[in-house]
């Protein structure tokens, strides 16, 4: 079975069918995916342009792209490093309405065992367990 990475660029295509041409090729691939023969590997920073790009360009509400990712990370023929890391930062972003890189430098934190960050980024007082400090302290 082929294995390959996957770009942010053909997951928008998949999902929001623009340009037509391209999201053919893409819906093709995913249907592969589907059938068993390609294995597609995400990265986490694909995954954060992935949401950017359906947030800030496409206008898509956080509640929405957290579904649809989920749904469609969730798949067996989708891999990650750390796919419930990404599920969980997808929950996050859509939960605490924070942006996704800070959900995932979240759920990073909790992975090591860490609670305090210094950041001027108020999104971090939003997540549970997650202790802003300023770097000015």
């Amino acid at each position: 079975m082929r294995r390959a990475y996957v770009d942010s660029n053909v997951i928008l295509r998949f999902l929001t069918g623009d340009p037509p041409e391209m999201a053919a090729q893409a819906h093709a691939l995913f249907e592969a995916v589907e059938q068993g023969e390609v294995t597609l590997v995400l990265d986490d920073i694909v995954v954060a342009e992935t949401v950017w790009v359906l947030q800030s360009f496409y206008g898509y509400p956080h509640d929405d792209i957290a579904r649809v990712l989920q749904e469609l990370f969730s798949h067996k023929g989708l891999e990650a490093d750390d796919k419930p890391g990404l599920l969980a930062a997808l929950h996050l972003f859509a939960e605490k309405n924070v942006d996704f890189a800070d959900a995932l430098v979240a759920v990073h934190m909790e992975r090591r065992g860490m609670r305090e960050i210094f950041s001027f980024d108020r999104h971090f007082d939003r997540l549970p367990g997650i202790i802003r400090l300023s770097p000015g302290e």
